[in-house]
């Protein structure tokens, strides 16, 4: 199984997917890491465009082709993107999960992106402004949505865990 986060920076996504990877030993891949070591291989600098999202999927896919589970925890803003993680699932041939995390409560958006601190080295986090100017496109084929104001991080890991575990088709 494929489960891809997606959704603005500071919504709570690192932390859901990194809980709900540890509960279902799954393997966690984090685009800000990828990218971040990207980066400090001294071939890009800067924005790295979509060779983290590349490098990503190909990890995922490999992982899937053996039966792991995957946790794929990404921006993911734009239709391509997603349909890579799609293509992915499909051409492993593993179920596939889109989770969007958002928080409806711009307030406190704000309070999480101002306050966060990185804990990848050398990673820069994205200031307010940065978040509100990035491009994010409404994702109507994720299959949940949890709305970070409204829903603490345990109650939507083990949602998600129980989706997970179900068999079949979501």
């Amino acid at each position: 199984m494929l489960i891809v986060f997606g959704g603005l920076p500071g919504t709570g996504k690192t932390t859901i997917s990194r809980a709900l990877a540890a509960r279902l030993r799954a393997v966690y891949l984090r685009i800000d890491a990828v990218e971040q070591a990207l980066r400090e291989s001294g071939e890009l600098s800067g924005e790295v465009g979509a060779a983290g999202y590349l490098a990503a999927m190909a990890l995922a896919r490999s992982n899937l082709e053996i039966g792991h589970t995957v946790i794929a925890d990404c921006v993911n803003p734009v239709p391509e993107s997603r349909e890579g993680w799609v293509t992915a699932a499909r051409t492993a041939g593993a179920r596939l999960l889109q989770v969007e995390v958002i928080c409806s409560d711009v307030a406190e958006h704000r309070r999480r992106v101002e306050e966060r601190e990185a804990d990848i080295v050398g990673h820069l986090q994205p200031d307010w402004e940065a978040v509100q100017a990035r491009d994010y496109r409404p994702w109507p084929d994720a299959d949940v949505v949890i709305d970070t104001a409204r829903l603490p991080p345990e109650a939507a890991v083990a949602g998600l865990e129980r989706l997970a575990l179900q068999d079949g088709p979501l």
